[in-house]
């Protein structure tokens, strides 16, 4: 099946069970300082599994963009991509375990035509210290939904990925897994929750290629959640059913939530039979246009077409969304992805220049599902091409640096390498290459030991600087996200309408928010619109939140956030006075402050250039 079928068939299927379909939050996360990317389907959906409502009701289905930067270098093999979809479905206090697995199990083997034989099932095996009771229900659900397609379903005892190399199937359907495996909270394992956070029991479904041999090295025996390759998980039901207590024991929450998340490749690639998720059809239309451009076979060259293809598209997705290529922040990965596919497309033998084209097409076949990466298409070809030729010039620098320390050397240092990757973009392919070709020796462990602590070092910084906990909820965040929407409306208000929203990031301590707007503003322009938000804090703004039309919120003029598609009911907030007067009106479904009174006074810290045509303040509380 093509990729696009396979989405509209989920988002119809849920719908015909009542579900309300969603859009796609952006690749972006809204007002999350704790994460760069929207990594999974849940991300954007916290806040109503936390209990509150959801405009569009308690039944809820999308195919949710993601993108994990953790990955790109895993990018190579048939599975790892960094941008992938993930569809989802949401009970919100409504159905539970029965209806959803039941569904589940509908949509794979009636929906997707999926062969039950190859369908294999995990479930949470309980967890004695915790007193956390093994997941029996789900037990009795699947093996009745496997007898109706005549199966019988055998229930086995594996444990750890360990154990499950030394004992194998056993013969088994369904599988038990402990918590590492098949249990989801935020904050990961029972042990490791606090006092009042929710989690639950998972179950997942995993597809058997049958053609796919196991291999030794990930252990004797072949069992779901081995790395071999014989099996894919295609699916996984989150049932958050439990609550820690103050003492650290568990109980049941008094409204037991579903999550679902599907990969959307990976089902695609179980409904083709095949294991290579780069042959589905997105991805292999970017392929079979590299080896038209090339004259060189996929079949020869996997690891560099599948960098080449999963970057590329990556990159279309992140640009689309507004982050372009720089050396912070997001833009960093969207110009590492770049950067590497262009390393790739030489290796390939791609004509200098045709990445832009080639992503193009990739552009053509998400059109209908993203009408925001059609619109932007121009832009993100433009973006990609002025990429591609500042790349070629550190390229040439680095090839002369090369030169410079690889004179009279039969050994390249780690460092020396590592300076390489760093500075110039060199993936160690590349000056392995370089090196063998002058009959030079790299230290390769010693490069992996530099990029291990330049990645430790990242994971810190990023720690810190994206640092209170996922969706930020804190009476200081609130704070903040309450100025920067009256910031939005001041700016809008001194500069004109033409103002928007292009970005944002709020932590605890600052905001930051990025806006339309061709020119600096001068210290006058800046004076004026901190002195509006100060008086507005002053004249103590209700913050009032509304569920609305869609359409009657665009007419009463509420601003969107950039990137974001919406359902037709929407969550508004306005700060407005006592009498009704409205300064601020935005599309919003985050926490705020009851008045502005409690704000403090904002000052500016900061304005500057991100783009052309986008501008950036950072601004604090006092």
């Amino acid at each position: 099946m093509k990729l696009n079928d396979v989405r509209a068939k989920y988002l119809k299927f849920f719908e015909n069970q009542d579900h309300k379909i969603i859009p796609s939050a952006s690749l972006v996360p809204e007002n999350d300082p704790t994460t760069l990317f929207t990594g999974s389907g849940m991300q954007p959906l916290i806040r109503y599994l936390l209990g509150q409502p959801h405009p569009m009701g308690s039944r809820l289905v999308d195919s949710q963009k993601c993108f994990r930067s953790d990955d790109i270098d895993e990018v190579g093999d048939n599975r790892h991509t960094t941008f992938f979809e993930m569809l989802g479905n949401w009970s919100l206090g409504d159905y539970f375990k029965e209806k959803q697995l039941s569904w589940v199990f509908t949509f794979l083997t009636d929906g997707i035509k999926l062969d039950p034989q190859r369908l294999y099932v995990t479930v949470f095996a309980g967890e004695e210290k915790n007193n956390i009771p093994k997941d029996m229900d789900s037990v009795k659900i699947w093996k009745e939904l496997f007898a109706q397609k005549g199966i019988e379903a055998k229930d086995v005892e594996i444990g750890t990925e360990e154990n499950g190399g030394k004992v194998g199937m056993q013969a088994g359907r369904i599988f038990y897994y402990g918590a590492k495996k098949n249990w989801w909270s935020r904050a990961g394992a029972p042990e490791k929750m606090p006092a009042g956070e929710p989690g639950g029991p998972d179950s997942e479904v995993f597809y058997e290629f049958t053609n796919v041999e196991h291999n030794k090295k990930f252990g004797e025996y072949c069992h779901p959640n081995c790395d071999c390759g014989r099996f894919l998980e295609i699916a996984n039901s989150v049932f958050m059913e439990y609550r820690k207590t103050e003492q650290g024991s568990f109980e049941k929450l008094p409204q037991k939530n579903v999550d679902f998340g599907g990969g959307l490749e990976r089902i695609c690639a179980a409904s083709n039979n095949n294991a290579d998720m780069f042959l589905v059809d997105t991805l292999y239309e970017l392929i079979k246009g590299m080896e038209e451009l090339s004259g060189k076979k996929y079949e020869d060259l996997k690891r560099a077409f599948r960098i080449v293809a999963d970057h590329l598209r990556g990159a279309v997705f992140m640009i689309a969304d507004g982050v372009t290529p720089s050396n912070t922040e997001r833009g960093y990965f969207t110009r590492r992805l770049l950067r590497r596919a262009v390393r790739y497309a030489d290796v390939i033998g791609l004509p200098s220049g045709e990445l832009a084209e080639l992503a193009g097409s990739g552009v053509l076949s998400y059109g209908h599902a993203y009408p925001e990466v059609q619109q932007t298409a121009d832009f993100i070809k433009k973006t990609i091409s002025g990429e591609e030729e500042k790349f070629r010039k550190t390229l040439e620098k680095g090839l002369a640096q090369f030169g410079k320390i690889g004179q009279q050397k039969t050994l390249l240092s780690g460092k020396e390498a590592f300076d390489l990757y760093q500075t110039y973009g060199f993936p160690l392919e590349m000056t392995l290459e370089l090196a063998k070709e002058r009959g030079i020796t790299v230290d390769e462990e010693e490069f992996r030991s530099e990029l291990k602590k330049h990645q430790d070092m990242s994971r810190t910084a990023s720690a810190g600087r994206f640092k209170g906990g996922l969706a930020d909820t804190s009476y200081e965040t609130m704070k903040l996200h309450t100025a920067h929407h009256l910031l939005l409306a001041a700016l809008r208000q001194v500069l004109g309408v033409h103002v928007h929203q292009r970005g944002s990031n709020i932590t605890a301590e600052r905001l930051r928010l990025d806006f339309s707007h061709a020119e600096k503003l001068t210290p006058e322009q800046l004076k004026e619109v901190e002195d509006l938000v100060n008086e507005k804090i002053n004249t103590n703004l209700q913050m009032i939140r509304k569920e609305m039309p869609k359409d009657e919120a665009v007419n009463l003029g509420a601003e969107m956030e950039f990137g974001v598609k919406y359902g037709d009911i929407v969550s508004v907030y306005i700060a407005q006075d006592t009498d009704g007067n409205m300064f601020s009106k935005e599309f919003c479904g985050g926490s705020h402050v009851n008045n502005t009174g409690e704000l403090g006074r904002l000052r500016v810290v900061k304005e500057e250039a991100v783009s052309a045509g986008v501008r950036r303040i950072r601004a604090v509380l006092e």
